[in-house]
């Protein structure tokens, strides 16, 4: 039986072969736990008294507020520093990455009530979208959409601000807890709402406008990645406009694909153009069509 002796040996005999997946004596990494765990607190400031253990009194909302505020504050400039150090920014130089860390900080709380009043239009979505809804606060409780689209806009306004790592840190947790992957570039109007979540996907240059409602398996992707890093800040995913319908199963692929404001999108199409606004897309088994919502019986082409 080999001895711990010889186990740590191998093992750091293959941290020198396989030098790719190390990262040591390098600058410190932002903590996967630490930034989950200042995720959970942000969905505290975000929805209070929903995240809570116990009942936030409105006699103390603000103490409490305050309190768990600067808890955050500290916490989340730590990881933004070592986020700033790891990738700084053009521009920034090294002796000013200490203040740029407390300023992001700071600016990224001031943008909460911002990001709640779009989360508030999300959560009207999905209880006037959804029959089973019973009420507003079983969607905040129980709806696993709730959690990654507040993880979503938060993640997009770090993206926005070129911070490394830690935006794709908090989408891969919401996507463990919610099985819906938002990637932290994608930009994402108000009204938003995905019905069961689970395997839908929204690519990095997703756009997508006010109104929208995806079902479960939806799939915002590219049509290749065969590029690789030479694709990096392309458009290389669709466009979906105001008031959309896309039903389970459903893929719609390329930067330059546009699913035009008012259409249907039925479940599982595969879709590479783009589509005119009104338009209803199915599949019956044999062929996809593309239909006019104003009149079933004229058949549309795809707009090339």
């Amino acid at each position: 039986m080999e001895t711990v002796t010889q186990l740590t040996n191998d093992l750091v005999a293959s941290y020198a072969q396989f030098g790719g997946i190390n990262h040591l004596d390098g600058k410190n990494l932002p903590s996967k736990r630490a930034i989950t765990a200042i995720t959970q607190d942000l969905l505290r400031l975000l929805f209070p008294g929903f995240f809570d253990e116990k009942l936030v009194h409105s006699s103390e909302v603000k103490v409490e507020t305050a309190a768990l505020l600067d808890s955050v504050l500290g916490k989340l400039e730590d990881e933004v520093r070592k986020s700033l150090e790891y990738h700084p920014p053009k521009g920034l130089p090294k002796k000013e990455i200490t203040k740029a860390a407390h300023k992001l900080t700071v600016d990224f709380l001031a943008g909460l009530p911002c990001i709640r009043e779009l989360l508030q239009t999300d959560v009207d979505a999905a209880f006037n979208g959804d029959p089973a809804a019973l009420s507003r606060e079983e969607i905040l409780v129980s709806y696993p959409f709730v959690e990654a689209i507040a993880v979503q806009r938060l993640a997009h306004q770090f993206y926005l601000k070129e911070v490394a790592l830690i935006p794709r840190i908090m989408t891969e947790w919401a996507h463990w807890r919610s099985g819906m992957e938002i990637h932290p570039g994608a930009k994402i109007g108000s009204h938003f709402f995905v019905d069961h979540c689970t395997g839908t996907v929204i690519g990095e240059t997703a756009i997508i406008g006010q109104q929208v409602k995806l079902y479960h398996g939806v799939t915002l992707g590219a049509k290749s990645t065969a590029g690789g890093q030479a694709l990096r800040g392309k458009k290389r995913h669709p466009t979906i406009e105001d008031r959309v319908t896309i039903y389970p199963g459903a893929t719609i692929l390329g930067g330059a694909t546009v699913i035009g404001a008012g259409s249907t999108i039925g479940g599982n199409v595969f879709i590479m153009n783009s589509v005119a606004p009104n338009s209803l897309v199915i599949y019956d088994g044999l062929d996809m069509r593309v239909l006019s919502k104003a009149d079933k019986n004229v058949v549309l082409d795809f707009q090339i």
